[in-house]
């Protein structure tokens, strides 16, 4: 096997920059009981020792300190409320509250309820976050505000209030995205230059075609978007857009916006043909994830994964551009053994 001549970070910084890497880096995505079972079956008592063993890239993600008044137990600083709810041996934490979903007008919302402030944290700490990142790939700032407008409002309510009530979309999403955009400010500053990725997020596929139509992707989504990749970019970060689903479609706009990095490629989605994705878009995106979480992970058997991780650097790590993760989080339903072979296969066939 060849030896490592890169940093984690070094790694990462030659891929996005189209340069050859050592090896194609490695990320890790899991709940956290597929992380328990990745560490019973590996005889490892912690994550890092995972990371070691199965030669993983990590990232460092600042946070500042929350230093706001006290939140309610089970709830956010949103006002948002959750639970746990159990699927076979695993938990996923869901919002069952919604705090704005009973408001009919902007002016109710104005009088009755409290957006979080960039003022509520503490950026002190992020210069010793920075200095203990080493050299490792550092992440800060970023946003997927829709996400936290449907739990404001409810899955169902949010989907309406496009057309319904577009004007309360627009005055929630202004103060959501005005929060991100001045946290992430402060999060740059404090970092003095030093952050080298930013997500910019919003799950905008189903799996056979667009959540939202591209009236509302284009009135919504993309003029918040592209103001947070801008203030990325002006940091010196790349930016790295996780969307699910089937989003062929909205790829140009993307990439006209600024988007470097496209995670996490559901390639069994309609239109998401990894051979079409690297043809049409290979040499304007960097493709991050396409380890499928829906049938290979957690149902195929060990050879089925190590092939699918050396399909994938066949056909979107041509000619670079690729960093290899599963499609979203490993979950406890699927063998210990398909992700060790997902990681092992990936050393074993990703020099350079």
């Amino acid at each position: 096997m060849p030896t490592e001549t890169m940093t984690q970070r070094e790694r990462w910084q030659a891929v996005v920059n189209r340069e050859a890497p050592d090896r194609i880096p490695m990320y890790y995505r899991a709940t956290d009981e597929a992380s328990e079972k990745l560490m019973k079956y590996l005889q490892c008592s912690t994550m890092e020792e995972i990371c070691l063993r199965l030669h993983i890239d990590q990232n460092v993600n600042l946070a500042p300190r929350y230093k706001g008044g006290p939140v309610p137990l089970g709830e956010d600083i949103y006002g948002r409320k959750y639970e746990l709810m159990t699927y076979e041996n695993g938990n996923y934490r869901e919002c069952v509250f919604h705090p704005l979903a009973e408001f009919a007008t902007v002016a109710e919302i104005e009088a009755q309820y409290i957006w979080p402030s960039a003022d509520w944290f503490d950026y002190s700490g992020i210069p010793a976050q920075v200095a203990a990142a080493e050299n490792r790939v550092i992440a800060g700032g970023g946003s997927e505000p829709f996400l936290i407008y449907k739990h404001l409002r409810g899955e169902e309510q949010s989907f309406i209030d496009l057309i319904e009530h577009p004007d309360i979309v627009h005055y929630c999403l202004e103060q959501l995205y005005g929060y991100c955009y001045e946290r992430s400010t402060r999060i740059y500053e404090a970092a003095q230059g030093r952050v080298n990725m930013t997500a910019v997020a919003e799950d905008m596929g189903a799996q056979d075609r667009l959540l939202y139509s591209r009236a509302h992707l284009e009135t919504f989504f993309f003029p918040y978007m592209k103001r947070m990749i801008d203030l990325a970019h002006q940091a010196g970060a790349k930016v790295n857009t996780h969307s699910d689903g089937s989003i062929i479609e909205i790829l140009p706009d993307l990439i006209e916006m600024g988007v470097d990095i496209i995670n996490p490629i559901q390639w069994r989605c309609k239109g998401m043909e990894r051979e079409r994705l690297k043809r049409e878009f290979g040499d304007q995106l960097i493709f991050e994830g396409g380890v499928d979480n829906q049938y290979t992970l957690p149902f195929g058997t060990e050879e089925e994964v190590r092939e699918e991780v050396r399909e994938n650097i066949r056909i979107l790590g041509a000619g670079g551009g690729y960093i290899i993760t599963p499609c979203h989080n490993i979950q406890v339903v699927g063998p210990a053994e398909n992700v060790v072979a997902m990681f092992d296969e990936g050393y074993e066939a990703g020099w350079a």
